[in-house]
C-alpha cells in the first residue's frame, strides 16, 4: 500500500520556530517531525511513501535523500489538504494512507486499518477538550458527521489526520469548494460525500497521539518520544559525572565530571556538557550544544550549535539553532499564581493549557549577561537582549 504525508505548509502557529524552516523537519528528540512519521509508516509496511510539499520544498528535498521509496510531490500553492491530496491522483491506483505532517501515533494503531475493506477510512481519538479538533460525529461503524472546530462538543471523537481512501475520491476532490478559512479542506470533501450517500468507515487510535499545532506542543512530543529511548551512550563520559535512567549520548560528546544528567535524556553529537551542570528529565539537547559550568536544563529542546553559558537556567522551553545565552541568562516558567500560561500567538491571547512554559525561541538569538526572560515569551529569530534586561513581552 502507498502512503502520503502532507507537509506543505509552513506552520504559522508554530510562532518564531518557522521562520527558517517548514513545520516537518522542526526537531523532536533531535530527529525532525516528519522522519518520525516516515519511521512509522516505514514500520506498518507500507511500500511508497509520497511527501506533498510547497513551503521549504528545496530543505525537506535535501532531508528526503537518505530515504529509500520515498517520492516528492509539489502542491502548486498551499491551497489546503484537499488539494494537496489531488496531487496524488496521477500515481495512486489504489487504496492509500494519507497523513497530516504534524501528527505522532503509534504504529500499532494503524495496521489493523491495513485489512479493513472500506472504500474510505477516518482515524478517531478520544480527547479531553474536543472542541479544540475537528469533532467527529459516529453512528454504528460509519461517520455521520465532521464539524471542524465547533463552539459545542458533538461527541468525544475528534479527527486524528489519518486517513485511508480509494481513487475515487479524486472525483469528489475536484468538486470540493473552497471553506470559510478559503481553502480547499478535505474534511469538507467528506461531508460532501457522506451527503452524497458515500460510507465514511472509521477506526479508533486507542495509543499515543499527539497533534503538534502549536510550540509547546513540542515538549509532549518531545516527552513521548523519550520514554520510547534506549540508553546508548557512543560519547566520553568523564569520572565523577553521573548518568541516572534512561540517556543517549552521541559519537564525539563529552560529559564533564560533575555533570548530573537523570533521563530520559538524549544528547547529540559533538557537544560538550559541563562541568557541574544538570540535565533534568525530557530534554533533547542538538548537536554541536555546548552547556556551561553551573546551568540547569528541564523538560526542554535545545537546537544544534547553541551556547547556554554558565549560571543559566532554561526549563519546559523550545530553543532554536545557534543561540547563545549569555551567563546568567533565567528563564521563568511558572506564574506566582499558578494559573495556566497564556501566549500571544498571532494577534491572540491564548491559553496554553500548561502550568509550566518557558520560552520559545527562534534561531540565532543573543542574550545579554543577567537576562530575566518570562514566562510564555516567544522571542523572533537573529534578536539580541541587553545585559541584566527583563524580557515581559513577545519580540
Amino acid at each position: 500500500m502507498d502512503a502520503a504525508i502532507l507537509a506543505a505548509g509552513k506552520g504559522t502557529r508554530m510562532g518564531p520556530l518557522t521562520c527558517s524552516v517548514p513545520k516537518v523537519l522542526l526537531k523532536v528528540a533531535n530527529k525532525p517531525i516528519l522522519g518520525h512519521i516516515l519511521e512509522r509508516l516505514i514500520d506498518v509496511g507500507i511500500d511508497r511513501i509520497f511527501v506533498i510539499v510547497h513551503q521549504g520544498k528545496e530543505q525537506i528535498e535535501e532531508y528526503l535523500k537518505t530515504f529509500e521509496d520515498v517520492v516528492v510531490v509539489s502542491q502548486d500553492g498551499a491551497h489546503g489538504t484537499a488539494d494537496a491530496v489531488r496531487c496524488l491522483e496521477k500515481y495512486v491506483v489504489d487504496r492509500f494512507i494519507v497523513v497530516n505532517g504534524d501528527i505522532l501515533f503509534e504504529p500499532e494503531d494503524i495496521k489493523p486499518a491495513l485489512e479493513r475493506e472500506e472504500k474510505y477510512l477516518i482515524a478517531l481519538k478520544k480527547v479531553e477538550k474536543p472542541a479544540e479538533f475537528g469533532i467527529v460525529d459516529v453512528e454504528g461503524n460509519f461517520v455521520r458527521k465532521i464539524v471542524e472546530k465547533p463552539a459545542d462538543n458533538v461527541s468525544g471523537f475528534v479527527n486524528a489526520g489519518i486517513y485511508v481512501f480509494s481513487p475515487p475520491i479524486f472525483d469528489y476532490l475536484k468538486m470540493t469548494p473552497k471553506s470559510l478559512r478559503g481553502e480547499y479542506e478535505i474534511t469538507t470533501t467528506l461531508q460532501m460525500m457522506i451527503e452524497n450517500g458515500e460510507k465514511i468507515g472509521w477506526f479508533e487510535l486507542l495509543g499515543k497521539w499527539i497533534d503538534i499545532g502549536r510550540p509547546w506542543d513540542l515538549l509532549d512530543a518531545n516527552e513521548m518520544l523519550l520514554r520510547e529511548m534506549k540508553t546508548s551512550v557512543e560519547g566520553y563520559v568523564e569520572v565523577g559525572a553521573h548518568l541516572k535512567g534512561q540517556i543517549e549520548i552521541g559519537d564525539g560528546t563529552l560529559i564533564r565530571s560533575g555533570a548530573y544528567i537523570e533521563g530520559p535524556v538524549k544528547i547529540g553529537k559533538d557537544c560538550t556538557i559541563g562541568p557541574n551542570c544538570y540535565i533534568r528529565p525530557s530534554t533533547s539537547i542538538g548537536d554541536r550544544v555546548y552547556i556551561g559550568n553551573g546551568v540547569e536544563i528541564k523538560n526542554s529542546i535545545i537546537g544544534d550549535d547553541t551556547r547556554i553559558g554558565h549560571l543559566s537556567y532554561v526549563g519546559d522551553s523550545v530553543i532554536g539553532k545557534g543561540c547563545n545565552f549569555g551567563a546568567g541568562t533565567k528563564v521563568a516558567n511558572l506564574r506566582h499564581d499558578g494559573k495556566n500560561i497564556k501566549v500571544m500567538l498571532k494577534g491572540e491571547l491564548v491559553d496554553t493549557g500548561r502550568r509550566k512554559l518557558g520560552v520559545i525561541m527562534g534561531d540565532h538569538v543573543h542574550t545579554g549577561i543577567n537576562t530575566s526572560i518570562n514566562t510564555g515569551v516567544m522571542i523572533s529569530p537573529g534578536s539580541t537582549t541587553l545585559p541584566g534586561e527583563v524580557v515581559m513581552r513577545n519580540r
